[in-house]
């Protein structure tokens, strides 16, 4: 088999109606990774259902409701392979209400492909997505400047479209020269994995060659373990299985370790007994794996999701308060001190209330607009202090930033995102 390739998480995001699943299904598809077979049959469903050319976003849209919808609902993970690395891709949706699953995939992502669509260019979902991938810390982007087919392949098109969006992108800090603009047409199959022949004008590579040359990934392994809990599992004969992705650091059989804050907020101690991923049995685990793993020492009720596991000697940090910086993406009105919205910190949901606005800033500059504001908007970017109505795990960005990102959720939609930078240390 040789040496595997370096895996890498990427994120598709952007407008909702500009491609991304088109491309993702273009891509599997013209890179053998999906068959002719299940292309055909994908194919011969969406004519049924009255949405002839959906077949590629079909590939991804696998729930039966999303296709009779023709929406991109849930995050759907395909792998695929290209020459250089092994890809999951996550898709994440378009839509309002979709964006917390797409901060909870960004966070995971190494890279993300933003989609615009050459005839529409930036909508506000273009630009909210790209502040996202800004904020939640997504090293490498490359655009995908998709529907070229519908703009006659016009060069004039693409170039106008990317002037637009490297303002953007400059004016959110990207570095432009390390991204790759790419004009596509993911219906028709142009510089996705094979080279165009409509745009002789275009030099540059296919979208499959530009992830392939894609940075890879460093893998937080130096740094302090964090496990933060998805689901906890009580097996027969086994005992209590804790689920979960390592974030940072190495978790090793045999390893001491805690859960915290844990049933009485204490912590709870433990020692690894085995870890388990994709159904085989392994001595360790490092940031990417999703692992269940075995704890002798924790009881059924001791542990739940939220919980982080570190080790006993450098246990997971409790935040009784916290001094954030946020952006607001969407909120009616406008939002002042008391206000007490659902925080989605890795796997746990707590309610914290903004206890002070300290300032307003620019996100690209951090430079200050104004301090102490009665309030702030939708489109604003600020540092807060958070009171947590229970402690909760946290981490400051500049320590561990895989565990200083967050998500603001109301009222059925997502409110902001955001970094943990200070924090009020609880002790066990």
């Amino acid at each position: 088999m040789g040496k595997e390739k370096p895996h890498m998480n990427l994120i598709f995001i952007g407008h909702v109606d500009h491609g991304k699943s088109t491309t993702v299904g273009r891509l599997l598809f013209d890179s053998g990774n999906v068959s002719e077979q299940t292309m055909r049959k994908l194919k011969e469903e969406a004519e049924k259902l009255g949405k002839g050319g959906f077949e590629f976003a079909f590939v991804m849209d696998s729930l039966k409701e999303e296709r009779e919808r023709g929406v991109t609902i849930d995050l759907a993970h395909k792998k695929f392979e290209s020459k250089n690395y092994y890809f999951t891709i996550i898709d994440a949706p378009g839509h309002k209400d979709f964006i917390k699953n797409m901060i909870t995939g960004a966070s995971q992502a190494d890279a993300a492909v933003l989609v615009v669509s050459a005839n529409e260019g930036i909508q506000a979902q273009t630009r909210e997505h790209a502040i996202l991938a800004r904020t939640l810390g997504v090293k490498e982007l490359i655009v995908a400047v998709n529907k070229m087919d519908m703009a006659n392949y016009d060069e004039a098109k693409f170039n106008k479209v990317k002037e637009d969006m490297s303002k953007l992108l400059k004016s959110l800090g990207f570095k432009l020269e390390e991204v790759p603009f790419i004009p596509i047409s993911a219906y028709k199959g142009d510089n996705v994995v094979k080279k165009s022949e409509n745009m002789s004008w275009y030099k540059g590579p296919t979208l499959m060659e530009a992830l392939d040359m894609l940075k890879p990934p460093e893998k937080p392994t130096n740094l302090p373990l964090r496990l933060p809990i998805e689901n906890v599992y009580n097996i027969t004969g086994i005992g209590v299985v804790p689920v979960g992705r390592v974030e940072t650091g190495v978790l090793k059989v045999g390893d001491k370790i805690i859960a915290v804050p844990g049933r009485e907020g204490k912590g709870v101690k433990g020692e690894v007994k085995s870890i388990e991923m994709h159904h085989e049995s392994m001595q360790k685990a490092e940031p990417g794996d999703n692992i269940g793993f075995n704890v002798r020492g924790f009881g059924k009720k001791d542990v739940a999701r939220g919980d982080v596991v570190g080790h006993l000697e450098n246990p997971p940090t409790i935040a009784t308060e916290f001094t954030a910086q946020i952006i607001v993406l969407n909120h009616p009105t406008v939002i002042t001190t008391g206000y007490t919205p659902v925080f989605h910190i890795h796997t746990s949901q707590v309610p914290c209330q903004f206890v002070e606005i300290v300032k307003k800033i620019n996100p690209a500059t951090g430079e200050v607009l104004a301090e102490h504001p009665d309030f702030i908007k939708a489109g604003d970017a600020a540092i807060i202090k958070v009171k947590p109505i229970v402690p909760v795990v946290i981490e400051k960005q500049k320590e561990i930033p895989q565990l200083a990102k967050f998500a603001v959720r109301d009222m059925g939609v997502t409110v902001a995102a955001g970094m943990c930078i200070d924090l009020v240390k609880k002790e066990i």
